[in-house]
């Protein structure tokens, strides 16, 4: 049983960081658009697919609020900063700064720390046991 909660419990992990992914494409395509004259044939394509990513981070979103609580959901989401960074860096040859690197170890440690706390597991089981979430 407790193993079936843990893997339960990362696999919702792991969809939610999968989610904050396609979430942070959107910032990503909005930048490529700015490549393109504005009110051109490629610009809106771009826009067109920006809402269509969003569509889908929202489809998302409203599935992973079924699994995971709000508070650790939020907490959670930082991570798409790390990511607009590894995007800027990657695609844009953005720099990337001691105080930025710092500041991902930061979000990370705050992110290991509320995915391992104590209570929201206990939460996470309560919920589980009480039917509140589906395996």
């Amino acid at each position: 049983m407790r193993q079936n909660i843990h893997n339960t419990k990362l696999s919702s992990f792991l969809f939610m960081h999968a989610a904050f992914l396609v979430y942070c494409l959107y910032p990503l395509l909005g930048k490529f658009a700015t490549r393109y004259d504005m009110l051109s044939v490629q610009f809106f394509s771009l826009y067109c697919v920006v809402f269509g990513v969003l569509f889908v981070y929202a489809i998302l979103w409203q599935q992973v609020l079924k699994k995971i609580p709000l508070t650790s959901a939020i907490a959670n989401k930082s991570i798409t900063i790390v990511w607009g960074m590894v995007f800027g860096f990657l695609f844009f040859k953005e720099a990337v700064s001691l105080k930025m690197i710092i500041g991902v170890a930061l979000i990370l440690s705050g992110i290991f720390i509320l995915s391992t706390e104590k209570e929201n597991s206990k939460d996470f089981e309560t919920e589980l046991s009480d039917g509140k979430i589906s395996e």
